[in-house]
């Protein structure tokens, strides 16, 4: 049992203005297993103005000595890497085989990244008479989701750190533990007292009054797209920068000439990772009509090998959803698909017989699905994927961009400069091109209603910058 009682603020662990403990479940045995504090407006007041009262001092610190503190973070994560893996898997239920490399080793190697990038706040450009100079926004918040909370943690902390800024968390609810590890690791390298914060809590508490809070100069969310609006609503009045990575319905356009086996099969596994929780999922596969069938074919049987089970298995490829919430929203979509037509292929909304406990969703594939229908533009956030088929290259591209979303997107074709003409026709933040991997030095955010700002990546520091012109 991880049991907290303390909020992290101004350096130290203190107890919390709100009542009361929330209780974290494994969503594999539907058990407790841990506890943190339910902060209030009170703790929100009491840590940001720990940030604003650390920020002078933070952003006058050499850029050599910030980057040093980030590699010594990124030398304890991973010295904690398994005890980090292990804990994650028990708040989220992303299997063991999974959760090393993807939710804790890529956002270490992010976070040293940042490491180097952090000089680039010592450069001095010259624009006529004038001197362009890089200076930290202040004092910033995060709110942070529960689908890859280390991942978003440190997309954010990283080049906020770099750049200069003191920073307040508010982890997931669902999954908070990672958090105050995090914060453990923090205090063990010395960070200076108000440079990080961590208040746990509901969001119509700590996450309102961060958005409100006047000496909050930034703030950045991840979550769903109607979240982020009323975060936005929330900030406007102050008129801090927001930075939201939101909702996703992303495509997979499979081109005609397209190693149709190795494209499914990518397809497939992309959606069914995290249980299909995970905002970037290309949960739209765009097919060419005249190789749909065999598509479809490849596809059941893509998916039908994938083990569904205990995230502590290692051949578990698939673990359960994070909540019981999720996992009604995801049956609730999947008996939506079939009222509207679409064709099930395999999954269904039927619980698995199999698991006496657990939020477990077996992969579910809709065929026929035309895009107007709602499972093809509502973000599901579960393991289900909607088969499409186009007649022509010019409406599969249509396809693709006829959504509210644009956070990322994938093409497959018989060649890389065939699939990169593709690619730059899709309206996305993101495009991956036959199955390449994702970059954490590139740019990640989205168009439309995926939200505005970007993480990781050279644009990701200037989020946390304000720029100054010097009239010489």
């Amino acid at each position: 049992m991880h049991k907290h009682a303390h909020l992290f603020i101004d350096g130290a662990w203190q107890p919390a203005s709100g009542q009361g403990l929330a209780e974290v479940l494994n969503p594999a045995t539907e058990q407790v297993i841990g506890q943190v504090p339910l902060g209030d407006e009170r703790d929100v007041e009491r840590a940001v103005m720990a940030a604003r009262r650390a920020f002078p001092a933070w952003a006058g610190t050499p850029t050599k000595v910030r980057a040093g503190y980030i590699q010594a973070l990124a030398e304890q994560l991973e010295v904690r890497g398994d005890e980090m893996a292990a804990l994650i898997t028990a708040e989220l239920g992303m299997p063991v085989q999974w959760c090393r490399a993807i939710q804790v080793d890529g956002p270490i190697d992010g976070l040293r990244h940042y490491g180097e990038l952090a000089a680039l706040m010592d450069e001095v450009r010259e624009v006529g008479n004038s001197l362009l100079l890089r200076e930290p926004v202040g004092v910033c918040a995060f709110i942070n989701p529960w689908n890859y909370p280390l991942h978003q943690l440190l997309g954010k902390l990283a080049p906020a750190l770099a750049a200069g800024c003191t920073v307040v968390v508010k982890p997931s609810q669902e999954t908070p533990l990672h958090a105050f590890l995090l914060a453990e690791l923090i205090q063990s390298i010395g960070l200076p007292a108000g440079v990080f914060n961590l208040v746990s809590g509901p969001g119509a508490k700590v996450g309102e009054a961060l958005a409100r809070h006047p000496q909050v100069d930034m703030l950045s969310f991840t979550g769903s797209t109607g979240a982020g609006v009323r975060v936005a609503q929330a900030a406007a009045p102050s008129v801090k920068r927001v930075c939201l990575e939101l909702g996703g319905k992303s495509p997979l356009l499979i081109g005609e000439d397209a190693d149709l086996a190795a494209a499914v099969r990518h397809g497939v596994r992309d959606v069914m990772l995290n249980s299909g929780q995970t905002c970037t999922a290309l949960t739209r596969m765009l097919l060419p009509a005249s190789r749909y069938a065999e598509a479809l074919e490849l596809a059941v049987a893509e998916a039908s090998s994938l083990r569904l089970g205990d995230p502590l298995d290692a051949r578990s490829f698939l673990g359960p959803m994070c909540s019981a919430g999720q996992l009604r929203t995801v049956r609730e979509y999947i008996h939506i698909g079939r009222q509207e037509g679409a064709r099930l292929l395999c999954g269904g909304s039927d619980a698995p017989a199999e698991f006496e406990r657990g939020y477990y969703q077996r992969p579910t594939l809709f065929a026929d699905v035309d895009n107007r229908m709602r499972i093809a533009q509502e973000e599901i956030f579960g393991p289900v994927l909607c088969l499409i088929p186009y007649a022509d290259e010019a409406q599969a591209v249509q396809i693709a961009n006829d959504s509210p979303f644009g956070l990322s997107s994938g093409v497959w074709a018989g060649t890389a400069q065939r699939a990169l003409n593709l690619a730059r026709q899709l309206r996305a933040g993101q495009c991956f091109v036959n199955g390449a991997a994702f970059n954490y030095r590139a740019p990640f955010g989205g168009y439309k209603q995926s939200g505005n700002g970007r993480e990781w990546g050279e644009e990701g520091l200037a989020e946390f910058v304000e720029v100054k012109a010097i009239q010489c």
